[in-house]
């Protein structure tokens, strides 16, 4: 049994004082209680304890071309000009390589308060497009990271048949991604019990409507959850309004709407980015209990546009937080751009502050971190017994932060300490991972994301 005395937590139910948190030997939290005294020999965290956020939506391999595609080419830059150059990037990586910058990127995570990850893999096979021996190469180089890393890991391996809607053939740059149905349907069996002996969850990502055929959808769906009736399902949807625009011209519908009609869409589904919808599909997503899956920095980077987070608000939806293509990798920085692109788009500010939790950064986190855990399907929900012990606490010497109350602390923390971060510890599932600001293993995984990525630019043509 270990255990935690926090001056001050953020439980599920706002701030408490003097909490007394114990998990056990699995990391998991057996006593969550406030207004205690603090027992002897019991540890006294330097700050205010909060609970790790999940991030809900990662392409680890994007990490290594972070700041590579600031350049305007010919004509006007978008999403599907970025996509050209991602999709050269990703030609050029091996097992080793993913391996390397995972394992970097996961250390990032960590250090900036992530405690588990949900990854969207989708490079599957070698350069030319063939299978590997093993089929799970790929899949298998992102276990090692993330428990090489010690964060908690969502494995969603991605379906990927078509270049567009109605099932036009994959291009040049898609090889590496295609799988048949049943190939995935054996790549999930070949991974569920590795996942479960690493403590991993095991989930599926039908890339996207434009990407999944409606029966492979449907069929892929119904295996997974042949296997697991639990499992998470993600999907990429109404990110771009080209893409919404090619769905109506094929269906008469949008997206979200198709998706609603037409599969078993519930609290196990995270609907990644779900930026643009209109008011029915708003209100519908959200009574289907899924999650939106909101990724603010890789949004505004990619020009997609601003989720309408009032709408979702008002019709009572859960959502989470993703860093998707790791142009920023930080969790309060995160936060702080979804709030600032809701204070842009409505002209008022702490728009994400709720009557319960007036205080915009400690409502957003809670929001955040339960969406988060419901997409990832794992008990990382927040500090409460029976929850993993996914604990971040702030440093309460930071310039930003000293000498403030716990909840202006968190505040500041979002908003106003990014030159340098204010997270000291971090634990996963109990066990310390990042003391003193710095995981273990930062420069070993530093040096090997850094030499990946240059020997990757070494290949380029």
């Amino acid at each position: 049994m270990s255990a935690l005395f926090a001056t001050d937590a953020l439980l599920p139910a706002g701030w408490a004082r003097n909490v007394l948190l114990r998990w056990d030997a699995s990391g998991t939290l057996v006593q969550v209680q406030p207004d205690a005294a603090r027992p002897e020999g019991v540890g006294l965290a330097e700050g205010p304890v909060l609970p790790g956020l999940p991030n809900l939506h990662s392409h680890a391999f994007q990490r290594g071309m972070a700041g590579l595609t600031e350049h305007r080419g010919q004509g006007e830059d978008s999403f599907w000009s970025w996509r050209t150059l991602m999709y050269r990037f990703a030609g050029r990586l091996d097992p080793a390589l993913l391996e390397a910058i995972a394992f970097g990127l996961y250390v990032e995570m960590l250090e900036a308060g992530y405690t588990s990850v949900c990854e969207f893999h989708y490079v599957h096979h070698d350069r030319g497009g063939r299978p590997y021996a093993d089929d799970a190469e790929l899949a298998l180089a992102l276990l090692r990271a993330a428990q090489r890393a010690g964060i908690g890991l969502t494995l969603l391996p991605v379906l990927y048949q078509a270049s567009g809607f109605g099932g036009k053939p994959p291009g040049e740059g898609q090889r590496r991604f295609i799988r048949s149905t049943d190939d995935m349907l054996r790549l999930l069996e070949r991974l569920r019990p590795l996942c479960a002996a690493q403590g991993a969850r095991l989930g599926l990502a039908p890339h996207s409507l434009r990407a999944v055929p409606p029966d492979a959808l449907r069929a892929a769906v119904a295996g997974l959850h042949a296997l697991d009736a639990t499992a998470p399902v993600h999907i990429h949807i109404a990110e771009q309004t080209q893409e919404v625009d090619d769905c109506i011209a094929w269906s008469g519908q949008r997206p979200v709407a198709w998706l609603l009609d037409h599969a078993p869409v519930d609290a196990r589904w995270c609907l990644v980015h779900a930026t643009h919808m209109d008011a029915d599909e708003y209100r519908r997503a959200a009574a289907s209990g899924a999650v939106a899956g909101l990724c603010p920095s890789t949004e505004a980077n990619l020009g997609d546009g601003l989720f309408d987070w009032p709408a979702w608000q008002a019709a009572g939806g859960a959502w989470g937080l993703g860093s998707d293509s790791h142009a920023c990798v930080n969790a309060a920085e995160e936060l702080m751009l979804l709030e600032y692109g809701q204070r842009l788009a409505t002209r008022r500010r702490n728009v994400m502050a709720t009557p319960a939790q007036p205080q915009v950064a400690t409502a957003m986190l809670l929001a955040a971190v339960a969406g988060g855990a419901q997409a990832a399907g794992r008990p990382a929900a927040g500090l409460a017994m029976g929850q993993q012990a996914d604990l971040v606490t702030l440093d309460a010497r930071h310039p930003a932060l000293a000498g403030l109350p716990a909840h202006q602390m968190l505040s500041a923390h979002v908003f106003a300490s990014h030159r340098t971060s204010a997270v000291g510890t971090v634990h996963v599932a109990g066990q310390a991972r990042v003391a003193a600001a710095r995981h273990a293993e930062h420069h070993r995984a530093i040096q090997g994301l850094v030499a990946a990525r240059t020997q990757l630019l070494q290949d380029s043509p």
